[in-house]
């Protein structure tokens, strides 16, 4: 795993160890950064289930303002401690390890939200229902749902405007409703 672009480019990226640990494959994280290049320069980022921080350090990479960092499990801050330790550059960051439900809960909206929750768990769905009613983005911000399957239904207060699918990973984005 690698950050694919920006300052950081080609720098080899910690990974998880094990099965049970599913990190965005580089073609899908490539893809995904096309589509959110015009967003990222002076973003503030929120990477709610950093895993190995692949994500929020791709968006430092390219430019973003700043990076939150969260993730319940201690195992996966240890290895995203280690990736931002590779970095070189000022960037700022902050690192949370609490429940994705209280760190949206916290001060702070964002441009752009990253929400990878374990493929099993509808920490997804409920991520993107306190997104919108604690208006956690910012106007014209973006969140990136990524999910084993295509999303149905809606969240009240948030539009679905793209859909992508790479294998069996599916990226649904949303944006504030009007």
């Amino acid at each position: 795993m690698r950050v694919v672009a920006g300052k950081y480019r080609g720098l080899a990226l910690a990974e998880f160890k094990g099965e049970e640990i599913r990190p965005t494959a580089d073609r899908v994280k490539e893809s995904l950064f096309n589509i959110l290049s015009p967003h990222i320069t002076g973003a503030e980022v929120l990477d709610l289930f950093c895993g190995s921080g692949s994500l929020g350090i791709e968006c430092l990479s390219r430019g973003a303002k700043f990076a939150h960092f969260n993730d319940i499990s201690k195992d996966s801050i240890a290895v995203l401690k280690k990736n931002l330790a590779k970095l070189t550059g000022k960037d700022k960051y902050t690192v949370t390890t609490s429940d994705f439900k209280r760190c949206l809960l916290t001060e702070g909206d964002y441009d752009l939200i990253f929400i990878d929750p374990p493929y099993a768990s509808d920490a997804g769905i409920e991520a993107l229902k306190l997104i919108s009613r604690e208006d956690k983005l910012k106007y014209g911000g973006i969140a990136v749902y990524e999910r084993d399957r295509a999303f149905e239904g809606e969240i009240r207060g948030l539009e679905m405007f793209d859909e992508r699918k790479y294998g069996k990973t599916y990226l649904s984005f949303f944006r504030s409703g009007e």
